[in-house]
């Protein structure tokens, strides 16, 4: 079949008529095989492997600079290991599983079947693995999908649709490029599944345009993840793992440390750690090939506005800026990290996703006003959690709701596989990742055969009268 190009696609008819198109194909073709399912995930892992540097390259032009390292391990080492996780266990998970009946008479079991055609919807931040990620559960679960990558990374999104092209027909997987109003139609159209992954403000608009018909819709949002530190905690090691997180892709993860809590007496211990780290790990910044710079001039200014923000409502900011460099710089779109201190609710820094290396720092005077203060607020994507008193590890983990916690490390739990990936109230809806995405993207039908001699629909043969006795006696 000839692919169609997709600067062809531009309009609500367009997808529409790709997604039927799809949706014919997938109900004439049946249930794919284990056989195709694996050779989808293998064509996915074999675009990413074969064109790993162009990509990387294409990453590193739309974010102005951004580090090969954390493409590679991000974007390709670690979508490359979901898709293989997938490939390896997929007959495992496709096998149906058996239930509990009443009786011998009557076998049950509960059969895992495609949806169909899932639509995906991509940022900016990940491009590559936050596309092909979810691909690892949906092909595993014999659908297909069409694809919305990200425009804020234009030349990552346009080689993913040539990529897409070559390797895949377009029946099992297409790419819709285009400008936002182009993700606001494609969150329209009627998918069998909607995956967004972005922001919660924009994730209410997608979850109201699916309802329009009544698509079913995986939600990975964000918030303010915290970073909680008990007064047994070493700052050495809360340092080096929270700002390892938040200069990685200089905190534009969904997922990063997004403030911390702590005691009053351990702030000044933090910064000095902190200063470090930075020394240690970042002894340059404008010129460090090392350092990720901020993705588009709009998002860097949202950046530089939140701490001027902070600072004219008293905040204390400590910038983590190399010796002799500035604090951040307009053409590079760098910004160092910076500690903001004395921070308080009424500032913007507080109140909004941050998304960028800033990091607040609330001084709180026990673990039970640190969970006191989470719990009053929207539910966090991932709680951090740093100290060695299991009894007041374990009282925050069982007072606290969030998508995932993670203890003594930052993000940890995102590259194991096993792990269901998701947020929770208003950072998201819906997990995948591993067996989760399989059976995200499936439907548990439950099937039920049964023998000529079993009387198990019997009960609700008239006449009642003396099933009426029985009953009632059971019921004394």
């Amino acid at each position: 079949m000839t692919a169609h190009s997709v600067e062809d696609i531009n309009s609500v008819e367009d997808m529409n008529a790709i997604l039927n198109r799809m949706k014919r194909a997938h109900l004439a073709a049946g249930p794919a095989s284990a056989a195709l399912r694996r050779d989808r995930l293998m064509r996915s892992i074999r675009l990413i492997q074969e064109n790993h540097q162009l990509l990387t390259q294409a990453m590193c032009a739309d974010f102005g600079h951004r580090s090969v390292y954390q493409s590679l391990i991000a974007d390709v080492a670690t979508t490359i290991n979901a898709l293989q996780h997938a490939a390896e266990h997929l007959e495992e998970w496709m096998k149906p599983e058996p239930a509990e009946t009443p009786d011998n008479t009557t076998q049950a079991l509960i059969q895992s079947q495609p949806l169909g055609v899932i639509g995906i919807i991509s940022p900016w931040n990940f491009p590559v693995n936050l596309s092909f990620g979810p691909l690892a559960g949906v092909f595993a679960a014999g659908n297909t999908a069409m694809l919305k990558p990200s425009e804020l990374t234009p030349a990552t999104s346009e080689l993913l649709a040539e990529l897409v092209a070559r390797y895949f027909d377009p029946e099992e997987l297409t790419v819709v490029l285009g400008e936002a109003d182009t993700a606001r139609t494609f969150s329209t159209l009627p998918f069998d599944h909607l995956i967004f992954t972005g922001s919660s403000q924009v994730g209410r608009h997608v979850m109201r345009a699916a309802a329009e018909n009544l698509v079913p819709v995986t939600l990975e949002l964000g918030g303010k993840s915290p970073v909680v530190v008990d007064d047994s905690a070493a700052m050495a090691h809360v340092a080096e793992r929270t700002l390892t997180v938040k200069t990685f892709n200089v905190g534009q993860i969904c997922l990063s440390p997004d403030y911390m809590l702590m005691p009053d007496d351990q702030v000044n211990d933090f910064v000095k750690e902190s200063k470090v780290f930075m020394a240690r790990s970042f002894p340059q910044i404008q010129d460090n090939e090392d350092y990720t710079s901020i993705v588009t001039p709009r998002h860097y200014q949202r950046l530089i506005s939140l701490l001027e923000d902070a600072r004219q409502k008293g905040a204390e900011i400590i910038s983590l800026a190399p010796e002799g460099e500035p604090d951040f710089d307009e053409l590079s779109r760098k910004i160092a990290p910076h500690l903001v201190l004395n921070v308080t609710d009424d500032m913007q820094i507080m109140q909004e996703e941050i998304f960028g290396p800033l990091l607040p720092v609330v001084t709180c005077r026990s673990t039970g006003e640190a969970i006191d203060y989470i719990n009053a607020r929207p539910r966090p994507l991932a709680a951090y959690y740093f100290g060695e008193d299991t009894a007041k590890r374990q009282t925050f983990a069982s007072r606290t709701t969030s998508g995932a916690l993670v203890v003594n490390d930052i993000m940890s739990h995102a590259t194991i596989d096993s792990l269901p990936f998701g947020g929770v109230g208003a950072s998201g809806i819906g997990a995948y990742h591993g067996i989760h995405g399989f059976r995200r993207f499936s439907h548990a039908k439950p099937v039920v055969i049964q023998n000529r001699d079993s009387e198990l629909s019997q009960r609700l043969q008239a006449p009642y009268q003396h099933k009426l006795e029985i009953l009632t006696d059971m019921l004394k």
